[in-house]
This record gives structure tokens, C-alpha cells and sequence, in this order.
């Protein structure tokens, strides 16, 4: 079952003309499930990329691998650049992207609920930092539940401008 919000954002994104794309580690393609879920999303989800290997981030979405060499795949920059690069790949107006560390171990040192989101659009990349608690799944269900959040708090922003 797609989380709550994922309606609403549909309908918002479909209202306004625009599409998405998600670009996806930890969750897996999570989000773009929760998208497509919703009926009638086919007219604003363009697709999405589960960049999960560190050298797919960079290979398929375009992330600098001098950054992901320096910081690691967890990192609240390469979730910048997954989601601009998802944009240019997929040619969507929204890209929103996921990096973080579900569990059971840390990576790239850094603890277990640390998770990068970011939502680029019109040229503008919003990036937001969390660090969550629970299992595996809790985490990975909390990180689209905060990923949708984040792009509809974008496109609000935007249209009160």
C-alpha cells in the first residue's frame, strides 16, 4: 500500500504539469513503487533508477566519483547529484534521490539510520540530512514516508512563489 501522501502528490504533480523520477539506493525503488502505486501515476512518473552499487551512482546517474572516492556513497552531496542526474537521465522535471544506511551494519562510516534525500527541480536542488531509528525496514519505510514529504514541501514552496 503506497503511503498516504503519495495521492496527494500525484494529483499535485499531474495538476501542475510536471514529472518525477526517482533515483534510489537504500530504499530500492520504494519510492517509485509508492508513485506507481497510485492510480494514474503513469502521467507524471517517468521512471526511476536504483543506483545501489556505489560505481552505478556514478556510471548511470552521473554522481562524481572524485566525491563518492572521498565522502562515500553516504553522503548528503551525492544525493544531490543523484537527483539532478536523475533529471538529466530520464528528463523529468522532479528528481528526488535516497543514499543512506538501512542496516544491520554502518557504511562508509556512518551509523545505521543515516539517510541523504534530496528533490531537484527547475534548476534548484533542496537537500535534507536525517538520521532515523528502527530495523531495516522501519528505516527504509521511513526514508519514502520522508522523501515524498520532502517533494511535496518543494512544490509548495514553489507555487507560493
Amino acid at each position: 500500500m503506497s503511503p498516504p501522501d503519495a495521492h496527494s502528490l500525484v494529483a499535485s504533480l499531474r495538476d501542475r504539469g510536471l514529472t518525477i523520477a526517482t533515483a534510489e539506493s537504500l530504499t530500492g525503488g520504494l519510492v517509485c513503487a509508492a508513485l506507481t502505486d497510485v492510480p494514474g501515476a503513469s502521467a507524471v512518473v517517468r521512471g526511476g533508477v536504483v543506483g545501489y552499487a556505489t560505481d552505478a551512482k556514478a556510471s548511470v546517474l552521473g554522481v562524481d566519483p572524485d566525491v563518492l572516492g572521498r565522502r562515500g556513497a553516504v553522503d548528503p552531496e551525492v544525493a544531490r547529484q543523484m537527483a539532478e542526474g536523475v533529471c538529466r537521465v530520464l528528463a523529468s522535471d522532479v528528481g528526488v534521490a535516497t543514499t543512506g544506511v538501512a542496516g544491520p551494519d554502518p557504511q562508509d562510516g556512518r551509523p545505521v539510520g543515516t539517510v541523504h534525500l534530496a528533490v531537484s527541480m527547475g534548476g534548484s536542488t533542496r537537500v535534507c540530512s536525517l538520521l532515523l531509528h528502527g530495523d531495516r525496514a522501519a528505516i527504509r519505510r521511513a526514508t519514502v514516508v520522508a522523501a515524498l514529504d520532502l517533494v511535496s514541501q518543494v512544490l509548495d514552496d514553489t507555487a507560493e512563489r
